[in-house]
């Protein structure tokens, strides 16, 4: 295999710059979940110039392949997500987002210009390529309930099913020229909370005379911890946390209602659906007991991901032959959440960190934050990486 990673560095080399250019473009003109229009036509014209068959599923999802030369019935999935966040990138950036408001703040313009430019890579090595690469990208990431559900419900896995599905992510703490892979139990489902305590509100200097949701909500903040610290199994890593609180009163106006959103993050099934309904029951509870009513919408969101043994594994071991042992380190169990879980529920699945930090170049912001951004020479790992990683699996 020796001449194939030398044939896949070499095209790494040349698309390089090619795949800086695609990723600038995307990062300037950033459009959120699910209204992704303008990047699924790019990346439409890009596979027709390239002359590979592809179809739309989910709106704006794509999904393409390559068929290789050499017969085979394998097929592996490759997969990029296109989505940016609502949020405003800071200033003073030549290739920053020209959309106000919505900026590619989680890498998935890095995601999505690197699986073209592996889909440009497998191209040209149809003639050695055994068997079928599907590449997928999917819409909607970041918001329920996840496009990748959706491409799964339209057949992005079917007619044939693939033996397996890899997908990558960028990883700030992580210096670029590394990568991060993890066998098992990876990243935790991902449950929405929404709560509104309803009470009676009043002037703040008689509160006797009202029923205060303000104090009742901090009493069922602190009681719903409890749960985390006293009734999960602490071999279950488990998150609850409470992202807003509205109560619109004022200094000296107790409100009527308390308004709260939150998240909550597990990896254990069963104990996630118990969970829920320890939560809910708490709440209401509290606030019954106190006068009050409580509303406790919980939505449930993507699954945990399970990264299958045998395909990461190998796929661990194809990124050290073609980065070297020490450019490939284990991860921790990451509390946040993707919806790749989707796919990985389905068939077997590895998703792996491309590193993108550079202390050198101050390039260390985290994901989600105005101030993200990697160190681009990630680009040529993230492309020969991927290909090699591909490539191998098939000819196994």
């Amino acid at each position: 295999m020796s001449n194939i990673k030398e044939k896949i560095q070499n095209l790494a080399d040349v698309y390089f710059q090619d795949t800086i250019t695609n990723r600038r473009h995307l990062h300037q003109h950033p459009e959120l979940s699910f209204e992704e229009y303008n990047t699924s036509a790019f990346i439409q014209q890009i596979l027709r110039d390239l002359d590979i068959p592809f179809r739309l599923m989910a709106n704006t999802g794509i999904v393409a392949e390559i068929k290789g030369d050499i017969p085979s019935d394998k097929v592996l999935a490759l997969r990029a997500d296109m989505d940016a966040l609502p949020i405003t990138e800071v200033e003073g950036r030549t290739y920053g987002s020209l959309n106000p408001g919505v900026m590619h703040a989680c890498g998935h313009d890095v995601h999505t210009s690197s699986l073209i430019a592996v889909a440009k890579i497998l191209n040209d090595l149809k003639g050695d390529l055994p068997g079928t690469i599907r590449f997928i990208f999917q819409p909607g990431e970041e918001r329920l309930p996840g496009g990748a559900s959706l491409m799964i419900k339209e057949g992005a896995l079917k007619n044939p099913e693939p033996i397996g599905i890899v997908g990558q992510h960028v990883m700030p703490f992580l210096e670029t020229g590394t990568v991060g892979f993890r066998s098992g139990k990876y990243m935790a489902s991902c449950d929405e909370l929404f709560m509104t305590i309803r009470g009676k509100g009043g002037h703040g200097a008689h509160p006797h005379q009202n029923i205060d949701p303000i104090a009742i909500s901090a009493q069922i903040i602190t009681a719903l911890q409890q749960i985390v610290s006293r009734s999960a199994d602490p071999r279950i890593p488990t998150v609850l946390s409470w992202g807003k609180i509205i109560g619109n009163g004022a200094t000296n106006i107790i409100p009527e209602e308390v308004y709260m959103e939150g998240t909550f993050r597990t990896f254990d099934e069963t104990w996630r659906a118990e969970a829920h309904e320890k939560m809910v029951k708490l709440a209401e509870g509290i606030a019954d007991s106190m006068g009050a009513s409580c509303d406790f919408e919980v939505r449930k969101g993507y699954p945990f991901l399970i990264n299958e043994p045998e395909i990461t594994e190998a796929s661990r071991g194809f990124a050290e032959e073609y980065l070297g042992k020490d450019k490939v380190v284990e991860l921790d169990l990451w509390p946040a959440a993707e919806d790749f879980s989707y796919y990985s529920q389905e068939i077997s699945a590895c998703f792996y960190r491309l590193g993108t930090g550079n202390k050198e170049k101050g390039i260390q912001s985290a994901v989600h934050t105005p101030t993200f951004d990697i160190d681009e020479d990630a680009l040529k790992i993230s492309i020969g990486l991927m290909s090699y990683i591909a490539f191998r699996y098939l000819s196994e």
